[in-house]
Protein backbone atom coordinates (compact mmCIF):
# COMPACT_ATOMS: atom_id res chain seq x y z
CA UNK A 1 0.00 0.00 0.00
CA UNK A 2 1.49 3.40 -0.97
CA UNK A 3 0.13 6.79 -0.72
CA UNK A 4 0.86 10.25 -2.40
CA UNK A 5 0.37 13.41 0.39
CA UNK A 6 1.09 17.28 -0.71
CA UNK A 7 3.34 18.99 1.24
CA UNK A 8 5.59 22.54 0.39
CA UNK A 9 3.77 22.37 -3.03
CA UNK A 10 5.23 19.23 -3.53
CA UNK A 11 3.63 15.57 -3.45
CA UNK A 12 5.31 12.84 -2.41
CA UNK A 13 5.11 8.80 -2.69
CA UNK A 14 5.10 6.76 0.49
CA UNK A 15 4.81 3.67 2.19
CA UNK A 16 4.85 2.99 5.55
CA UNK A 17 8.46 2.87 7.05
CA UNK A 18 9.67 5.19 4.20
CA UNK A 19 12.73 8.06 5.14
CA UNK A 20 11.60 11.40 3.23
CA UNK A 21 13.06 14.85 3.31
CA UNK A 22 10.49 17.47 3.26
CA UNK A 23 10.54 21.18 3.12
CA UNK A 24 11.53 22.42 6.51
CA UNK A 25 8.86 21.74 9.01
CA UNK A 26 8.50 23.75 12.25
CA UNK A 27 8.67 20.93 14.44
CA UNK A 28 10.66 19.33 17.18
CA UNK A 29 12.67 15.92 16.51
CA UNK A 30 10.37 13.30 18.36
CA UNK A 31 6.98 14.95 17.30
CA UNK A 32 3.91 13.37 15.09
CA UNK A 33 3.16 15.37 11.74
CA UNK A 34 0.26 14.35 9.55
CA UNK A 35 -0.34 15.28 5.92
CA UNK A 36 -3.80 15.00 4.08
CA UNK A 37 -3.68 12.48 1.30
CA UNK A 38 -4.13 13.23 -2.40
CA UNK A 39 -4.14 9.23 -3.47
CA UNK A 40 -4.01 6.18 -1.96
CA UNK A 41 -3.49 2.61 -4.06
CA UNK A 42 -3.66 -0.98 -2.56
CA UNK A 43 -3.23 -4.09 -4.47
CA UNK A 44 -4.68 -2.89 -7.86
CA UNK A 45 -7.34 -0.22 -6.54
CA UNK A 46 -6.88 3.02 -6.42
CA UNK A 47 -8.10 5.80 -4.30
CA UNK A 48 -8.62 9.63 -5.39
CA UNK A 49 -10.85 12.63 -4.72
CA UNK A 50 -13.57 11.85 -1.93
CA UNK A 51 -12.69 8.34 -1.54
CA UNK A 52 -9.61 9.74 0.48
CA UNK A 53 -11.32 12.55 1.87
CA UNK A 54 -10.43 11.58 5.51
CA UNK A 55 -7.24 9.70 5.14
CA UNK A 56 -3.68 11.12 6.42
CA UNK A 57 -0.28 10.13 6.61
CA UNK A 58 0.95 9.96 9.78
CA UNK A 59 5.02 10.28 10.35
CA UNK A 60 7.86 10.96 13.17
CA UNK A 61 10.19 13.69 12.82
CA UNK A 62 13.16 12.19 12.68
CA UNK A 63 16.09 15.38 12.37
CA UNK A 64 16.42 18.66 10.51
CA UNK A 65 19.12 20.02 8.41
CA UNK A 66 20.18 21.40 5.61
CA UNK A 67 21.35 20.32 2.18
CA UNK A 68 24.72 20.13 0.06
CA UNK A 69 25.62 24.13 -0.99
CA UNK A 70 24.98 24.94 -3.91
CA UNK A 71 26.96 28.31 -5.71
CA UNK A 72 24.87 30.70 -7.54
CA UNK A 73 27.18 31.91 -10.29
CA UNK A 74 25.60 35.32 -12.51
CA UNK A 75 27.72 37.39 -14.53
CA UNK A 76 27.27 39.22 -17.83
CA UNK A 77 30.09 38.70 -20.51
CA UNK A 78 32.22 41.77 -21.34
CA UNK A 79 31.00 43.80 -18.53
CA UNK A 80 33.13 42.90 -15.97
CA UNK A 81 29.49 42.34 -13.74
CA UNK A 82 30.09 39.06 -11.38
CA UNK A 83 28.13 38.24 -8.55
CA UNK A 84 28.57 34.93 -6.92
CA UNK A 85 26.05 33.62 -3.77
CA UNK A 86 25.92 30.48 -2.15
CA UNK A 87 22.68 28.62 -0.72
CA UNK A 88 21.91 25.80 1.15
CA UNK A 89 18.41 24.49 1.66
CA UNK A 90 17.14 23.72 4.91
CA UNK A 91 14.54 20.57 5.32
CA UNK A 92 12.94 17.86 7.48
CA UNK A 93 13.64 14.52 7.51
CA UNK A 94 10.19 12.47 8.44
CA UNK A 95 9.63 8.81 8.67
CA UNK A 96 6.66 7.64 7.73
CA UNK A 97 4.79 5.82 10.91
CA UNK A 98 0.91 4.66 9.14
CA UNK A 99 -1.12 5.55 6.37
CA UNK A 100 -5.02 5.63 7.06
CA UNK A 101 -7.38 7.38 9.23
CA UNK A 102 -10.52 8.27 6.97
CA UNK A 103 -13.60 6.40 6.92
CA UNK A 104 -14.56 4.88 4.00
CA UNK A 105 -18.01 6.33 2.86
CA UNK A 106 -20.40 4.05 1.99
CA UNK A 107 -23.06 4.99 -1.01
CA UNK A 108 -26.47 5.32 1.26
CA UNK A 109 -29.71 2.58 0.54
CA UNK A 110 -31.92 4.49 -2.06
CA UNK A 111 -34.28 1.42 -1.74
CA UNK A 112 -35.81 2.78 1.47
CA UNK A 113 -36.47 6.10 -0.72
CA UNK A 114 -37.96 4.56 -3.36
CA UNK A 115 -40.36 2.55 -1.66
CA UNK A 116 -41.16 5.74 0.31
CA UNK A 117 -42.30 7.52 -3.01
CA UNK A 118 -43.77 4.29 -4.21
CA UNK A 119 -46.30 4.02 -1.07
CA UNK A 120 -47.01 7.94 -1.21
CA UNK A 121 -48.07 7.33 -4.75
CA UNK A 122 -50.61 4.82 -4.10
CA UNK A 123 -51.70 6.81 -1.32
CA UNK A 124 -52.16 9.93 -4.09
CA UNK A 125 -54.12 7.13 -6.32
Amino acid sequence: MYAIFENGSKQYRVSVGDVVKLEKLDAQVGAQVTFPVVMCAEEGSVKVGAEVAGMTVSGEVTGQGKAKKIIVFKYKAKKNERKKQGHRQPFTTVKITAIGGGEEKKPAKKTASRTKKAEAEKAAE
